[in-house]
């Protein structure tokens, strides 16, 4: 172990692998020639922030960490062309997916970063997010593993930092357990106020929420989405 690794804490790896089947001629082009004008390298983020780095000045700039496929982000991106999007992912066959979708619906106002999203966590500046999706992330269904779920304390204290006061937090999951995780950390976190006032605001997909193949595929195997929705506090 070198004096780096010594002196730097380790992250645990809270996204799983970065690959998967071997991409198709078609695919690996489409990476090769639309990822590199979408792509966020994380010193262009520290030196412009947030707001400077989309051909056009956005109104507002959103965030979406994990987005598989992209079905979310693509579809966000396309009816908000006001929004400057984030998305963050390292699974390459996602990106793939993503990058067809955009490809398709021509849109502009999308940055990928494919790096851990916690680096851009760190890069971001305070107050700067007026949205951020968490969406069916990996549950981390093994004990040993919940250390690994996106959805933490840490992660809350960080978004509650980068997120303007009214800014919504928007996290969605199929799996019981981490459904309770979530409410058990949001709810008691002070910067965060749930939304829903019935069980229709935490079952029921809002209209402006489109929807994900983890979503479609939960709805497919029998189990129940839940949609839940978070406003940060004025400060």
């Amino acid at each position: 172990m070198n004096e780096t690794e010594a002196t730097v804490p380790r992250r645990d790896r809270l996204h799983g692998r970065r690959r998967g089947h071997k991409l198709r001629a078609n695919q690996q082009r489409l990476l090769d020639e639309a990822l590199p004008s979408l792509k966020l390298p994380l010193d262009e983020l520290a030196a412009k922030g947030p707001g400077g780095i989309f051909p056009v000045p956005p109104r507002a700039v959103w965030l979406e960490i994990g987005f598989g496929g992209g079905e979310h982000l693509a579809a966000q991106a396309e009816r908000n062309p006001d929004i400057g999007l984030i998305g963050c992912e390292v699974f390459e066959n996602g990106i793939v997916t993503m990058l067809g979708h955009v490809t398709r619906t021509g849109s502009t106002n999308i940055r990928v970063v494919t790096e851990d999203a916690r680096q851009v966590l760190d890069i971001l500046p305070p107050g700067s997010l007026d949205r951020v999706f968490i969406l069916f992330p990996d549950p981390w269904r093994k004990v040993r593993h919940h250390k690994r779920r996106l959805v933490s304390t840490e992660t809350l204290d960080r978004l509650a930092d980068l997120m303007a006061d009214g800014a919504e937090l928007r996290l969605g999951t199929d799996h019981v357990d981490y459904l309770r995780w979530m409410l058990a950390r949001t709810l008691v976190h002070p910067a965060f106020e749930w939304l829903a006032r019935g069980p229709a605001d935490w079952r029921e997909r809002p209209e402006d929420w489109p929807q994900t193949r983890y979503e479609a595929k939960a709805i497919t195997q029998g189990r129940k989405p839940a949609f839940l929705r978070f406003r940060r506090l004025p400060r």
